[in-house]
């Protein structure tokens, strides 16, 4: 990614707007995807016994995941990085609190010391050829051992690509499957720990959601998560 990019400045006011429009087909706002995420995020990491004390959201926007964090990982710091100098403004005021900081790429220095770190629905916008410097960035933010999440819409899935056809920031990203990302992670010193896939039943079903942890090893749902750790 160019971390000087501050294209996304242009969606900064208006980016939860275009985000709520475009995934409104599937009848829930961006706060329930955000939620669901780092829940089962959390899970995920409760059952291997982890309890992250400093967490970095790579590409965090607006902050709209910061809440949920904070929520979900009680007693946490938290950093939010980004290329958008506006979109941080905003996560600052809206989610601003003494355990949490927002920063520009080149204002952070990645120093081996994040437990966990995330990115969601962030290494679309970044060319494949700048993917692995991208990965590299957060490689170097992590304690050995540290943990990464990389949430991406899974381009297998038609509603997918149907949703990022109506946000205008979407339209000309390029998708990312979850095979790509494996070797992807693998390629820059990760280990897989697990993918599951998730958002599987819009709103109007969301009487069979309790079947998406069952059917969440199957690519068959909206995004996924490539859980994996450094080397």
């Amino acid at each position: 990614m160019n971390h000087n990019d501050t294209g996304f400045d242009d969606y900064a006011a208006d980016y939860d707007k275009a985000l709520d429009r475009g995934i409104s087909v599937s009848g829930e706002t961006k706060e329930y995807f955000a939620r669901c995420r780092v829940v089962w995020l959390a899970q995920c990491l409760e059952q291997l016994r982890e309890k992250p004390t400093l967490i970095m959201d790579y590409g965090c926007g607006t902050g709209s995941s910061t809440p949920f964090f904070l929520s979900s990982f009680p007693g946490a710091s938290f950093v939010g990085i980004d290329v958008s100098p506006k979109s941080l403004d905003v996560a600052r005021q809206t989610t601003g609190r003494h355990s949490t900081k927002f920063l520009l790429f080149d204002h952070y220095n990645p120093c081996a010391e994040i437990d966990l770190a995330f990115s969601s629905g962030v290494f679309h916008h970044i060319p494949p050829s700048e993917r692995p410097s991208a990965v590299q960035y957060i490689r170097r933010a992590l304690r050995p051992g540290g943990y990464f999440a990389l949430w991406e819409n899974n381009p297998w899935n038609p509603g997918t690509r149907y949703v990022m056809s109506r946000i205008p920031f979407d339209r000309e990203a390029i998708p990312l499957s979850y095979r790509q990302a494996h070797r992807l992670l693998r390629a820059e010193g990760f280990t897989i720990m697990s993918t599951d896939f998730l958002f599987l039943f819009p709103r109007a079903l969301r009487a069979l959601r309790g079947l998406e942890p069952l059917l969440s090893k199957m690519p068959l749902a909206s995004q996924y998560q490539v859980l994996c750790r450094k080397i």
